[in-house]
């Protein structure tokens, strides 16, 4: 038997809220709540709840057969938490079949592995502990903000007690090698690693409603034909935005019929099953080791970290954020804690990317920015104040 291992990544950021030059010392209200609430509720209606639904009912409909993972961003559970508790709710309901799986992460979405492993471990405590508040369970796979990963970053996982992460099967890593097997970590071997067909993922995610893309348009049966015809697989990772199914591409795109029909045509015309992060860990004998001195992730083409840390702002507007960590540790206020590690949130400095080239469109999909140095701006207005605030601190 073979395994399809679907993963599914939710998460909402604190956004911010139009800071000026003379709100610095005057305002102390950094997050745009009017947004945040309306986004949330926006895409709780086209994504979450229908998928929810959807999803629910396909594993009824296959007595458990159909099995997925869910990594929930701990921004995102505080803002279904405040917008749209039903959320919560349906997620709640999935959890109850048994045939979901809540992976872990850092509670903030954030950078916190490239920089602090103190800070890092904080935050991926506290969204374990918010899993097992939500979900009661206890997640033993690790899937890192922006599936970054390194043979650093995997030893301080392995410490903190996981069985194994989700990456990204990059070429530059793999090498002549297929994501279409378990591997471990180098060089202990002990951290088992789960590695994304990006290929086959971004025909859903980014492809599915290309109409000059040659696979268009497609269908379960075409999916599942393409499936078939790789060579020898032990699983196929399909990792993927949850936005994916209603938000990202639309339900008049036939998204949801796609994914409606492709459970039953993958469990009666193909050898493969559905299978779990966990399951896959456990059912499939580890091939190789694999090393990643530096960093990757799943973004654009390079498959390394120059979509958050490539240019001056974004590499400016980071160290001058984590600059200030002992100060807000010295202060004891929570709300300049909670401030502070919103702020790590990835998606910030996301917005101060400035790779317009091949990747463009991707990136201005997901910026509300009208450009990236705006964004350097109100984030660095953001950051004086907070400055200030701290002063008797520095």
């Amino acid at each position: 038997m073979k395994s399809i291992c679907f993963y599914f990544q939710v998460h909402q950021p604190f956004r911010l809220r139009q800071y000026k030059f003379f709100d610095i010392g005057r305002q102390h209200s950094y997050f745009d709540d009017f947004q945040n609430d309306w986004i949330c509720k926006r895409v709780a209606q086209k994504c979450y709840l229908p998928a929810n639904k959807l999803i629910l009912r396909l594993i009824e409909r296959t007595e458990g057969r159909f099995k997925v993972a869910y990594s929930i961003s701990g921004t995102a559970l505080e803002q279904f938490g405040l917008y749209a508790p039903e959320v919560i709710e349906s997620f709640q309901a999935l959890a109850q079949t048994g045939c979901v799986e809540f992976l872990n992460e850092t509670y903030y979405h954030s950078l916190a592995s490239l920089i602090d492993k103190e800070e890092f471990a904080i935050q991926v405590d506290m969204h374990r502990k918010k899993i097992a508040e939500l979900f009661d369970c206890q997640p033993e796979v690790f899937r890192n903000t922006e599936l970054i990963y390194s043979d650093e970053i995997a030893k301080s996982v392995k410490q903190m007690g996981f069985k194994a992460q989700l990456a990204e099967g990059a070429k530059h890593v793999l090498a002549w090698r297929s994501p279409n097997y378990v591997y471990a970590n180098y060089p202990d071997g002990d951290l088992t690693l789960l590695l994304k067909n990006f290929q086959l993922s971004d025909d859903i995610a980014f492809r599915f409603s290309q109409q000059s893309w040659q696979g268009f348009p497609l269908t379960s049966e075409k999916f599942v034909s393409w499936l078939s015809h790789i060579e020898n697989p032990d699983c196929i990772n399909l990792f993927m935005d949850y936005e994916t199914f209603g938000e990202h591409q639309w339900q008049q795109t036939g998204i949801f019929d796609f994914l409606e029909h492709l459970p039953f045509e993958v469990l009666n015309r193909s050898d493969f099953d559905f299978a779990t992060p966990s399951e896959v860990a456990e059912r499939y004998p580890i091939r190789d080791k694999v090393s990643s001195v530096s960093p990757m992730s799943w973004a654009d083409e390079e498959r390394d970290l120059t979509a958050w840390l490539g240019n001056d702002l974004q590499n400016d507007s980071f160290a001058q954020l984590y600059s200030l960590k002992e100060a807000v540790m010295k202060s004891g206020d929570e709300n300049i804690l909670n401030a502070w590690r919103r702020l790590q949130t990835s998606d910030n400095f996301y917005y101060m990317c400035t790779k317009w080239f091949s990747d463009g469109d991707v990136h201005k999909y997901f910026n509300h920015y009208d450009s990236p140095y705006k964004a350097y701006i109100n984030y660095m207005n953001v950051l004086s104040d907070l400055r200030l605030q701290l002063k008797e601190y520095l």
